[in-house]
Protein backbone atom coordinates (compact mmCIF):
# COMPACT_ATOMS: atom_id res chain seq x y z
CA UNK A 1 0.00 0.00 0.00
CA UNK A 2 1.12 3.48 -0.71
CA UNK A 3 1.49 5.87 1.52
CA UNK A 4 -0.98 8.70 1.43
CA UNK A 5 0.30 12.32 1.18
CA UNK A 6 -0.93 16.11 1.11
CA UNK A 7 -0.10 19.11 -0.45
CA UNK A 8 -1.88 22.85 -0.44
CA UNK A 9 -1.97 25.44 -2.74
CA UNK A 10 -2.59 29.05 -1.83
CA UNK A 11 -2.45 32.39 -3.42
CA UNK A 12 -4.79 35.46 -4.57
CA UNK A 13 -8.05 35.59 -6.27
CA UNK A 14 -7.35 34.73 -10.34
CA UNK A 15 -3.96 33.75 -9.44
CA UNK A 16 -4.29 30.26 -11.27
CA UNK A 17 -4.75 28.53 -8.42
CA UNK A 18 -7.83 26.15 -9.65
CA UNK A 19 -6.45 25.94 -13.11
CA UNK A 20 -2.87 24.11 -11.51
CA UNK A 21 -4.85 22.52 -9.15
CA UNK A 22 -7.31 20.74 -11.84
CA UNK A 23 -4.13 20.13 -14.43
CA UNK A 24 -1.99 18.37 -11.54
CA UNK A 25 -5.66 16.08 -11.19
CA UNK A 26 -5.80 15.05 -14.60
CA UNK A 27 -1.91 13.99 -14.64
CA UNK A 28 -2.36 12.35 -11.06
CA UNK A 29 -5.43 10.45 -11.56
CA UNK A 30 -3.69 8.38 -14.33
CA UNK A 31 -1.87 6.35 -11.97
CA UNK A 32 -3.06 7.66 -8.22
CA UNK A 33 -6.13 7.82 -6.16
CA UNK A 34 -6.69 11.85 -6.00
CA UNK A 35 -8.80 13.65 -3.45
CA UNK A 36 -9.31 18.15 -3.81
CA UNK A 37 -10.18 20.18 -0.88
CA UNK A 38 -11.51 23.62 -2.21
CA UNK A 39 -12.04 25.88 0.41
CA UNK A 40 -14.59 28.52 -0.20
CA UNK A 41 -13.92 31.31 2.64
CA UNK A 42 -16.75 33.02 1.64
CA UNK A 43 -19.35 30.55 1.20
CA UNK A 44 -20.45 31.07 -1.90
CA UNK A 45 -20.73 27.68 -3.14
CA UNK A 46 -23.70 26.03 -3.76
CA UNK A 47 -24.07 22.41 -4.07
CA UNK A 48 -27.84 21.30 -4.20
CA UNK A 49 -30.89 22.30 -6.25
CA UNK A 50 -33.88 24.38 -4.72
CA UNK A 51 -37.18 22.10 -4.75
CA UNK A 52 -35.54 18.36 -4.74
CA UNK A 53 -35.50 16.33 -1.77
CA UNK A 54 -31.81 16.59 -0.94
CA UNK A 55 -32.22 20.24 -0.73
CA UNK A 56 -35.38 19.95 1.49
CA UNK A 57 -33.40 17.26 3.37
CA UNK A 58 -30.24 19.37 3.91
CA UNK A 59 -32.45 22.44 4.95
CA UNK A 60 -33.17 20.64 8.30
CA UNK A 61 -29.77 20.97 9.09
CA UNK A 62 -28.77 17.15 9.85
CA UNK A 63 -26.02 15.61 7.67
CA UNK A 64 -27.27 14.27 4.43
CA UNK A 65 -25.98 11.58 1.69
CA UNK A 66 -27.63 11.01 -1.39
CA UNK A 67 -25.92 8.04 -3.06
CA UNK A 68 -26.55 6.73 -6.94
CA UNK A 69 -24.75 4.50 -8.46
CA UNK A 70 -22.32 6.60 -10.04
CA UNK A 71 -21.55 8.97 -7.24
CA UNK A 72 -22.23 9.78 -2.94
CA UNK A 73 -22.89 13.44 -2.43
CA UNK A 74 -22.00 14.65 1.19
CA UNK A 75 -23.79 17.58 2.75
CA UNK A 76 -22.85 18.73 5.79
CA UNK A 77 -23.97 21.63 8.09
CA UNK A 78 -20.79 21.33 10.31
CA UNK A 79 -17.45 22.77 9.74
CA UNK A 80 -14.84 19.71 9.20
CA UNK A 81 -11.22 19.63 10.35
CA UNK A 82 -8.41 18.30 8.01
CA UNK A 83 -8.74 15.13 10.07
CA UNK A 84 -11.97 14.64 10.31
CA UNK A 85 -12.16 15.23 6.43
CA UNK A 86 -9.23 12.76 5.57
CA UNK A 87 -11.29 10.30 7.67
CA UNK A 88 -14.28 10.45 5.67
CA UNK A 89 -12.70 10.56 2.10
CA UNK A 90 -10.36 7.79 3.37
CA UNK A 91 -9.64 6.19 -0.07
CA UNK A 92 -7.13 8.66 -1.78
CA UNK A 93 -3.32 8.49 -2.16
CA UNK A 94 -2.77 12.05 -2.95
CA UNK A 95 -4.73 14.85 -1.69
CA UNK A 96 -4.64 18.14 -3.11
CA UNK A 97 -5.75 21.38 -0.79
CA UNK A 98 -6.70 24.57 -2.40
CA UNK A 99 -6.69 27.47 0.53
CA UNK A 100 -7.35 27.11 4.22
CA UNK A 101 -3.65 28.57 4.98
CA UNK A 102 -3.89 27.83 8.48
CA UNK A 103 -3.30 24.01 7.59
CA UNK A 104 -0.37 22.83 8.47
CA UNK A 105 0.92 21.08 4.95
CA UNK A 106 3.56 21.86 2.41
CA UNK A 107 2.41 24.76 0.31
CA UNK A 108 2.50 26.07 -3.05
CA UNK A 109 1.66 30.05 -3.43
CA UNK A 110 0.67 30.15 -7.33
CA UNK A 111 1.01 33.74 -8.61
CA UNK A 112 0.52 36.27 -12.06
CA UNK A 113 1.52 39.48 -12.39
CA UNK A 114 2.66 40.32 -8.97
CA UNK A 115 4.13 38.01 -5.85
CA UNK A 116 2.36 39.00 -2.50
CA UNK A 117 5.02 38.66 -0.28
CA UNK A 118 2.68 38.13 2.54
CA UNK A 119 2.47 34.68 1.45
CA UNK A 120 5.85 33.34 2.00
CA UNK A 121 5.14 32.85 5.69
CA UNK A 122 2.76 29.91 4.76
CA UNK A 123 4.84 28.96 2.36
CA UNK A 124 7.52 26.46 0.96
CA UNK A 125 7.50 27.25 -2.72
CA UNK A 126 6.20 29.72 -4.82
CA UNK A 127 4.87 29.02 -9.04
CA UNK A 128 5.21 31.59 -11.28
CA UNK A 129 5.13 32.58 -14.87
CA UNK A 130 6.84 34.93 -16.96
CA UNK A 131 4.37 37.74 -16.25
CA UNK A 132 6.56 38.07 -12.68
CA UNK A 133 9.86 39.34 -12.64
CA UNK A 134 11.99 37.96 -10.53
CA UNK A 135 14.46 40.54 -9.98
CA UNK A 136 11.91 42.98 -8.52
CA UNK A 137 11.56 40.87 -5.10
CA UNK A 138 13.94 39.10 -2.38
CA UNK A 139 13.00 35.57 -2.36
CA UNK A 140 13.41 34.44 0.95
CA UNK A 141 16.24 31.25 0.47
CA UNK A 142 13.72 28.59 1.88
CA UNK A 143 11.31 28.85 -0.51
CA UNK A 144 11.40 27.34 -4.15
CA UNK A 145 10.35 28.51 -7.59
CA UNK A 146 8.50 26.56 -9.87
CA UNK A 147 7.18 27.14 -13.34
CA UNK A 148 3.75 27.53 -13.39
CA UNK A 149 3.46 26.57 -16.85
CA UNK A 150 5.70 23.14 -16.17
CA UNK A 151 3.35 20.79 -14.24
CA UNK A 152 6.11 17.84 -14.29
CA UNK A 153 8.24 20.38 -12.14
CA UNK A 154 5.51 20.78 -9.79
CA UNK A 155 4.97 17.13 -9.62
CA UNK A 156 8.26 16.50 -8.88
CA UNK A 157 8.13 19.11 -6.18
CA UNK A 158 4.90 17.57 -4.58
CA UNK A 159 6.25 13.75 -4.69
CA UNK A 160 9.36 15.36 -2.65
CA UNK A 161 7.25 17.66 -0.20
CA UNK A 162 4.18 16.13 0.22
CA UNK A 163 3.02 15.83 3.55
CA UNK A 164 2.27 11.99 4.79
CA UNK A 165 -1.07 11.78 6.56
Amino acid sequence: MSKRVAVAFTGPSNSGKTTLVEKIAKILIKERKVAIIKNDPKDKAHFDVEGKDSHKFSQTGAEVVVTSPTRTTYFSQREKTLDDIVAMINDFDILLVEGLKTLPLPRIAVFRNKIDESYFSCSEAIAIDDTIDMATYTMPESIDILDLNNTDQIIEWIHAHAKQL
